[in-house]
């Protein structure tokens, strides 16, 4: 209940000041017409004294109770609870792991693998707002693209410009891994990710996937691998002609899932099949669910203070002071 600028816990409490009217109706119809007036009063020899004010001890008596029932009926001053929220958030290190071998080139996703991917990706990070990233490439051998950064255009620009025969061609996984596992090794970050994505099988570097993947375990790394490539056959590149431009035929998608899971499994990861780009996308989409930030949240609550004690403090000090007029002022004799 709401009275002026207070709000009152109690307001049934308020009933009792029915009280007051009727007690003031008695007195003035019954209490005075019985006793009559007053034959002396020491107020009296106070010069244009009045005989109403003889009554001023019943009105500071009402005044005093009703401002103890208000008191008691908890009055708390009309603003809203406040509540401030403290948020901590605890960004995740995460490392893309990418192939740009130049099966990658396969027209099976539009306007191929390679390109693809790279959109998939990029969404991905852009929405990724309080981690560092990294990105790793790799194709025949590895090496960073970018560091782990917390600047996402910066990220972005340097995952656009990844292209297909930046360095000898092949398909390294492994090695791939392990350059990704090696920016994160020294990571601080409570939940350290490696995505490694790929179309194919390892055939290249001195480091075996597996081998790799327990590296990464060992670094309290999870690997998330994804597998790009439709089921059956894709439209790639076999062969480069004299010009030195792709010459691409239908070959069967071949990618090393065993190994990949392999990977996942040993890493406490998972992995996902991609066999267009619409699945790509809802694997990012997994994953983000998987690697959701970790929010740290104080909340401190203000409390409504409370004005009761200001009401009954005001509430005893008019009944005693109704008392002083009595026994004092308005002292009456026979």
């Amino acid at each position: 209940m709401k009275i002026g600028a207070y709000i009152l816990q109690d307001p049934w409490i308020l009933w009792f000041l029915l009280a007051i009217p009727l007690y003031l109706i008695y007195y003035f119809s019954v209490v005075v017409k019985r006793t009559g007036k007053v034959s002396s009063s020491t107020f009296h020899a106070v010069p244009g004294s009045r005989s109403w004010w003889l009554h001023l001890p019943l009105f500071f008596s009402a005044m005093a109770l009703a401002l103890l029932l208000f008191g008691l009926a908890r009055p708390q001053l009309d603003i809203e609870s406040e509540k401030f929220i403290e948020e901590y958030a605890e960004g995740i290190d995460i490392v893309i792991a990418f192939d740009a071998s130049s099966s990658m080139l396969a027209t099976d996703f539009k306007p191929n693998r390679l390109e693809a991917s790279k959109e998939v990706a990029k969404e991905f990070v852009a929405g990724r707002k309080n981690d560092r990233i990294g990105l790793v490439v790799y194709e025949g051998e590895s090496f960073t693209q970018c560091p782990l950064t917390s600047d996402k255009e910066v990220m972005l620009k340097l995952f656009q410009e990844v292209e297909t025969g930046m360095i000898e061609g092949g398909t390294a996984i492994g090695m791939g891994l392990a350059t990704a596992v090696n920016r994160l090794r020294e990571s601080e970050a409570q939940s350290k990710v490696i995505v490694l994505l790929t179309d194919g099988v390892n055939t290249h570097g001195k480091i075996h996937p597996v081998s790799a993947a327990e590296i990464a375990n060992e670094f309290g790394i999870r690997v998330y691998t994804i597998g790009v490539g439709t089921n059956g056959q894709a439209r790639s590149p076999v062969a480069i002609d004299h010009m030195g431009n792709y010459v691409f035929d239908y070959v069967e998608v071949e990618i090393d899932e065993p190994v990949l899971q392999e990977i996942a499994e040993i890493t406490e990861g998972k992995y996902f099949r991609a066999t267009d780009k619409n699945s790509l996308e809802e694997v990012y989409k997994e994953i983000d669910k998987l690697e959701k930030d970790k929010i740290s949240v104080i909340e401190y609550q203000v409390e409504i203070p409370e004005k009761f004690y200001n009401f009954v403090l005001l509430g005893l000090l008019s009944l005693l002071f109704s008392v002083a007029l009595s026994k004092i002022i308005f002292r009456t004799t026979p």
